[in-house]
Formats: C-alpha cells, structure tokens, sequence
C-alpha cells in the first residue's frame, strides 16, 4: 500500500485555508474556495512554498472545491509551475470543472499545465503542441472533408456569395445545412482559435472594468482574462487586426483571439448596461410567480432610499429570492465591495457568484430587504436580524435574515428555510441501514442523552427533527430549546432562546423541566451550565436530545468532560452519539462511470472485487458545472456500552478512545463514505474533502 500521509485540518480553517494529503512522492494540495479572492491565492502559493521548502515538488492541486477563478489565479498558477520546473518537479490539476478547463484553454495555460482525471495521475506528463491553424484549407473544402456539407452545398454557397457579398458563413448556417456551432467550432480550428459559448463565469469583472464599456460596443468584443500580458478576448471576428491593435495600445498587451458568437456578445453587453453581467434574464423568467406576505409593516417610508422603491430593485430582489427556492439554495450572500456588489448562492454546501450588480445598487438592495423584515432602514452602523415569508411555486417560505456592516457597506445574508425541502423522516436521511436501526434504537430509549455532532452546517438540526418527529405522539410531551425555531412542528412544544432578555440555553432548561416533559431537545450545548443540566435531566428519567461542535463521534466525550461535566454523570447519561457530515451526490444529469486505478484499488483494499468502476459527474447547466447535485449525510454512530462506560469514568484519553472505536468495530465517518463511492453515489474526492478538512 501507499504510504499515505494525511494531515486533518481543524473546523476552524478559514476559507482560504489550503489542506495537504502526502501519497508516495506527490502532495495533493486541496485549495478552499475560488481561486478569485487574493486570500485564497495567497493561501495556495504558501502552501506550494512550504512544500518546495520540504523537498515536495511533485505537487497536484485538486480543485473539487474551486468553481471559479480570475486572471491573478491563472497567473499564479503558471508562476507556480515555472517555479516547480526550474527545481525539477511539475505541477497538474485534477478535479477541475468543466468551466475550468474552459477557462484553461482559452487562455491557453493548457498548453502549459496538465489538467488530468484524478484516476490517471502517475502517466507522465507529455508536452502538447499547441493547435495547428489549417488557414491553407479553404472553409468549404474543410466542412467537405469532415462530411458537414457537400459539395454541391458549398458551390451553390459561393455562387450566393458573390450575389449577396456576405461570407461563406453566413450563407451556409443562414440556409440550416448545418448549426450555427458546428460551423464556429470549424472556423475556429481553421484559425487555430478555440471557440466557446458564452456563460456565467468566463469574464474576470477585474479586466473588463478596464476597458471603456463604448469601446466594447463598438468594436462588439469582450475582455475575458488577463494573464502576464496576454488579454484573452472574445470577438466573433478573429481577423479583426484593426480592433486589436487599438485594444492592445490601450491596455499594453498581445490579444489572444477567442471565437465567440456575435449574439453572445452583444447579450453579454446589453446585460452590463443594465446593471447585471450574469443574472438579468431571470428577472423576465420569474417574476411574475412571487408573493410577499407582508407582516404589518410600518405606515412610515419616508426614510427609504427612492431608489429601493423602484420597480427593477424589486423585480431584482424578487427574482433572486425565486432563483434561489428554484436551485434549492441554502443561503443568499449579497455583499459589497470597492467596485462592485456581489451577490452569491451557497448550494450544496459551495458558494457560487449568481450575479454582480453595479455598486450604487447595493443600499437599494439592502433597503428593500430591510423594508420586507421590518427593519429599519435607517439603521446602518449595526447589526440586524429579521424574518421574512414569501410565497412562491406554489409554497411558502420562510428566509432569515441578517446584516453586519462592513467598510464598504452592509453584507446581508439570508438563510433559506424552505419546508418542502427539509427532510423529517429518519428513513429519508439517507442513513445505511444499520446506522438507521441503531439511531431508532436509541430514540427508543426511555432515557438518556444523545448528542448529534459535526461542524456547522453538517446537518445536525436535520437530524434532531427527524428524530422529534420520529417520537412525536400525542402520549408524548415533546419539548424543544432553539435558537431560533426553525421549522414549525404540530403538537411539539417549540420555545426560542432569546438571550437579549438572558432567557439563554441554560435558564430555558431549568424551567422547561418543571413542565412534565418526556422528551427534550436542546438545539446546542455551548457552555457548561447548558451541559450540566441536559445531563442532570438525561439521568432523572427524561429523553435529552442536542447537538454539539466536534469532528467526530468519541470527540463529544472529551469535549463534554472538558466543559466540566463530572465522568461519572457523563458514563451514565450518554447513551449514544451520532457523528455526521453532508456529502454532495453526484449530478444524475451528467453522471458517467470510469474504471478505478490500480493505485486506487491497492489503496482502498479491492483487490479481489474484479475490475471497479466508480462514478464522477461531468459538469452541466443543471449542476452550475460542478458534477454534484444535491447532499446525502455519511454517519458514525457510537452506542454506549460497559466497556466505553469504564473509558468514561477513568477520563481516558483520546488515544484509548481511538483503540475502543477500533476493537468494537465502529464504522467510522470515512468508512461510511467509502460505501457510498462505491455505491457510485458520491466521488473519492469529496469523501476526502469533507471528511479530512
């Protein structure tokens, strides 16, 4: 087997941090985030410095969490294979999205670094010669020669051509005989000039802002990418020499041509003169299906901006409010910066950046929020947090929301809570059925403490609700501590902490225990008095539900013990600890299987199942590029026994703990995913993502 050295990062990691795994003599760098904010940047080029500096330089940059990036992460990745190759190593990158690659290609820096699958890392690297213009092949005798046309068509095309004046081209898609694609993605291998269509993601805001909007209309092009002096931009003329000379003087570059269509551009363009590069159209798509509940507000508006009572800011907020109950996003981050306000969605766990409109929007965009949670407008020097139900497709739903002041304005963000797409039923968790027998066992239990760990955002809530509504009867009085109450439930008692008036975790405890509850779920225990009291009621006969922020399942021992519970109360309270994270499920839309390595089946221990074949996504429209649509939760279950009571009692240590999981057969977080690759339901790759940073 390889030697395999991981190095687990903390749930404290920044998003830019960069996590490391060592495999024989290459170092696999796992980047966070887009490679379009100079923390991430700065945090890879670290990471690549430190690993030079220890003698690794045989470096893999696997980009399953970048979904995008600009020309200061192109140009640092090609500062950083030269510098690996002046010391003998090379650098590849693996698990990049399909926009990614694109990206590469039009800038060239394919031709620079190798981007490969993540099962055929170790062939070695082979120089590729950059395209071959075929300009001595006349067009109509290329599309003859790759049977797209025949020649009858081309000569009736030439003989319109000299009627009409207009180009080859035009003629020939004008009449159907092919697709407008077909013939761009033919002229541009004439020219040796990739061609691509226009979408969300291929113009760095940064370069574009540095070329008059006039100019662009005029010469109806788009600067995409900017990387040491070489301006990637896409025209639907690439032999326009004239417009190219007037843009390389103004910005001091060489212009790489990219075949775009010309409808392309001029949409593009028109969707910058109304204050959205990327996210216009679906204000036209979605705003007719969209009701605000309005909850008493204030009689009084004189102090809102005029603007954020105009129609396109509504329609503008309305619409990403639609689009994001639509593509099932869990939170919406509209954030401002120097130049520009940026509005991102986080699905499936990943931010993605939807639309950028122009910064004079943004107080508008806030004011209109603020008004619809009846807050005060006014107010933008603190903090504030709202409630907002809209009404749209059919349901309603509830959104969060939140501001904080930053230096260049407020950021809002709003959580999603759409009852529709929560998931209330154990048997729909997506548990392995012996984890679900085993969780239904120790909800069975008429008393005891279960606690539900993992780091924010890993489902923990999911998990508790489904559990409370597993329980929930009328024979039963449920009761449950939350900050704040997130889906309503019938007859369960739900009460929300408001620590503003010092009703906190602990003090709601105390007297929700003097209302005859049987079962009690604590949404988290955060501080030793909370943690005292659920294990005081766990060992007095009730049923004590709650979560808690550790990595793993035996964690939550030593974190309890750590806030000062006694271990002798500990031991003989807990009853089980369930560990979990989300994974991201592969697309079904561009899902496709491929055979795992050798090295992968060594690794992993198959050897004796035959040929393997994994699954992975490709990218589509559907999946914003990813390869992954939706989350599925992988489980550690831990159900306390004499044994792990004695561990408890003596305040083992972590490595005794550790020996426990393994003499009893745990099966532990990793391994759980690992079924689910195999199942071809998730990738490697995100298994090692979620479970190892």
């Amino acid at each position: 087997m390889s030697d395999v050295k991981v190095i687990n990062i903390e749930d404290v990691l920044t998003p830019a941090a960069v996590s490391k795994n060592r495999v024989g003599s290459m170092t696999h760098l796992f980047p966070r985030g887009n490679l379009t904010e100079v923390e991430a940047i700065d945090a890879l080029q670290e990471a690549v410095e430190t690993a030079v500096a220890e003698q690794e330089i045989q470096l893999i940059i696997d980009m399953v969490s970048v979904a995008l990036i600009n020309s200061a992460g192109l140009e640092s990745l090609f500062d950083l294979r030269q510098r690996l190759a002046k010391n003998g190593g090379w650098l590849k990158i693996t698990n990049a999205k399909p926009l990614i690659r694109d990206i590469f290609r039009i800038t060239g820096l394919d031709q620079v670094i190798d981007i490969v699958n993540s099962f055929n890392i170790d062939k070695k690297e082979i120089e590729k010669p950059p395209p071959k213009a075929l300009e001595s092949i006349r067009m109509g005798d290329l599309l003859v020669s790759k049977g797209l046309i025949t020649p009858d068509k081309v000569e009736e095309a030439i003989a319109l051509q000299k009627k009409s004046r207009k180009r080859l081209g035009q003629i020939i898609v004008g009449k159907g005989w092919i697709g407008e694609d077909v013939f761009l993605t033919t002229l541009g291998e004439q020219l040796g000039v990739p061609y691509i269509v226009m979408r969300q993601g291929l113009v760095d805001q940064d370069v574009f802002d540095q070329l008059d909007f006039e100019v662009l209309q005029r010469l109806k092009v788009l600067p995409l990418f900017l990387v040491h002096g070489e301006l990637s931009l896409a025209t639907s003329d690439p032999q326009a020499i004239v417009g190219f000379r007037e843009i390389e003087e103004k910005l001091h570059c060489k212009i790489r041509p990219v075949l775009v269509r010309k409808s392309d551009i001029v949409k593009t363009l028109s969707d910058v003169g109304t204050d959205s590069l990327h996210g216009v159209e679906m204000i036209d798509e979605l705003e007719e299906d969209f009701e605000f509940i309005d909850n008493a507000l204030p009689d009084d508006y004189t102090g809102i901006d005029e603007m954020a009572a105009e129609s396109p800011v509504i329609n503008m907020v309305n619409s990403i409010i639609q689009r994001a109950v639509r593509d099932q996003v869990s939170d919406i981050h509209i954030e401002p910066s120097q130049k520009k306000c940026r509005i991102r969605f986080r699905i499936d766990g990943l931010l993605y950046e939807i639309m950028t409109p122009r910064i004079e929007l943004h107080p508008a965009l806030v004011s209109r929020l603020k008004v619809m949670a009846n807050l005060d407008i006014a107010e933008r020097r603190m903090p504030q947090d709202g409630r907002i139900q809209v009404h749209t497709q059919g349901r309603s739903v509830d959104l969060r929301f939140s501001s904080l002041p930053g230096m260049h304005g407020e950021k809002v963000v709003l959580r999603v809570l759409d009852k529709n797409q929560s998931i209330l039923d154990i048997d729909r968790l997506g548990m392995q059925d012996g984890n679900v027998q085993a969780y239904k066992r120790l909800l069975d239990r008429s008393y005891g403490l279960i606690l539900v760990t993992g780091p924010t955002g890993s489902g923990k809530t999911t998990s508790l609700y489904s559990a409370i509504n597993y329980l929930n009867s009328l024979e039963k009085n449920i009761v449950t501590i939350e900050d704040p109450v997130e889906y309503q439930l019938d007859i369960v008692n739900q009460n929300p902490v408001r620590e503003n008036i010092g009703l906190s975790f602990a003090k709601m405890l105390k007297h929700v225990l003097r209302q005859d509850p049987d079962v009690v779920m604590v949404g988290e225990i955060r501080e030793r008095e909370t943690a005292e009291i659920a294990v005081q009621a766990a060992l007095t006969g009730h049923l004590v539900l709650s979560t808690l922020h550790t990595n793993d399942s035996i964690g939550a021992v030593t974190r309890m013990i750590d806030m000062g519970v006694e271990p002798y109360l500990l031991s003989s309270a807990l009853i089980g600890v369930v560990a979990q994270r989300l994974v991201r499920s592969i697309c079904p839309n561009c899902k496709t299987e491929y055979l795992a390595s050798p090295e992968i089946i060594e690794q992993y221990g198959w050897q004796d199942q035959g040929k393997v074949r994994l699954s992975k996504g490709r990218g589509c429209a559907e999946c914003y590029d990813a390869g992954y649509r939706g989350r599925m939760g992988i489980h550690e279950i831990i159900e306390t026994d004499p044994d792990l009571q004695r561990l408890i009692i003596a305040n083992a240590s972590r490595d005794e703990l550790t020996e426990y999981l393994e003499s009893h057969d745990v099966k532990l977080l990793f391994n759980d995913g690992i079924e689910r690759v195999r199942e071809g339901k998730t990738t490697i790759e995100e298994i090692w993502r979620v479970v190892n940073s």
